[in-house]
């Protein structure tokens, strides 16, 4: 395999070039004239062929010397261009932020935080992939998106991704103002037995906290709906068809006009620690940054909830 070009004899070619004398080639440089001597040795060497003729003090180019200095412009120019769009964009952070978000996020937490985002960067376009913490996880790993909402594994963190702490929240149960549990403002645990408990669905990383939950606990549920959005269970909890298991800052309206009533799980809280991720040793452009601080001041509005509820 042929050696690559060094960038630095192209340009040391193209100013020879131009100026006709290494000594003048040599100032235009900041270099010595040895410097530039030595640059277009290695350079004839590399690529096979005379490409200057020394006449006196001054340089004329070979006809293949004419030939490679087309080519060598343009690599300089190509290069200058590239050079010029990294600095672009880092200087605008003009450019596409691909976030992972699950449904509830979508709709509770990233309007305000892109709606700021776009008044601070608006030549960054953000896109939202939805889907779950296993999908995440995955468009995360695979380079589909630069940050995703995500849980903390209780079991401990993923060497390969960085987590900032943004909230935690306590899964509860919800029930409507109909519902036995609503008048004893309390659980009965034989209930659980025979009462419905509407979750998500088994393949979510939450139906998992709660199985293991209650696992733990020591209870077992005895008539489970499984439904596929925060929203969807919402509803079925409003008419009265069983008691929901949700975080209070995703039901914060329904609380707020009286419609759902939350009730502690059991003696023991079942929290999550929500985090924004990305790929550990990449470098977060400024929009990434700013993103980021956003939704940590607006995570401190979802605490609000979350304590005001839980206690």
């Amino acid at each position: 395999m042929k050696p690559i070009v060094d960038s630095r004899q192209l340009v040391a070619f193209a100013e020879l070039a131009r100026c006709g004398s290494f000594t003048l080639a040599a100032r235009k440089l900041s270099v010595t004239q040895s410097a530039v001597s030595h640059a277009i040795k290695a350079l004839e060497k590399d690529v096979g062929s005379r490409l200057v003729d020394r006449i006196g003090k001054r340089v004329q180019l070979t006809p293949s010397g004419r030939v490679f200095l087309r080519h060598a412009d343009n690599i300089l120019r190509e290069m200058g261009a590239a050079r010029s769009g990294i600095q672009l964009l880092a200087n605008t952070d003009q450019s596409l932020l691909r976030v992972g978000a699950g449904t509830t996020f979508c709709q509770h937490l990233l309007p305000g935080v892109i709606t700021e985002f776009q008044l601070s960067h608006p030549t960054c376009i953000p896109r939202v992939e939805p889907g779950g913490q296993d999908r995440q996880l995955e468009l995360l790993r695979s380079g589909h998106v630069d940050l995703a909402f995500l849980q903390e594994p209780p079991s401990g963190k993923p060497d390969d991704l960085v987590f900032v702490p943004l909230f935690e929240d306590e899964l509860r149960f919800f029930v409507s103002q109909n519902h036995p549990w609503a008048e004893q403002q309390r659980v009965p645990e034989q209930a659980l037995a025979r009462d419905t408990v509407i979750v998500g669905r088994r393949t979510s990383h939450t139906y998992r906290l709660v199985s293991h939950y209650f696992k733990q606990e020591r209870v077992v549920l005895g008539n489970v709906i499984e439904l596929g959005s925060v929203e969807a269970i919402k509803e079925i909890t409003k008419l009265g068809l069983g008691a929901g298991i949700l975080a209070p800052w995703s039901a914060s309206a329904e609380l707020a006009n009286g419609e759902l009533l939350s009730l502690p799980l059991g003696r023991r809280k079942l929290r999550r620690l929500w985090s924004l991720a990305y790929w550990k040793g990449r470098h977060l452009t400024r929009a990434e940054q700013a993103f980021i601080s956003l939704s940590e001041t607006a995570a401190r509005t979802l605490a609000l909830t979350e304590a005001g509820v839980s206690g």
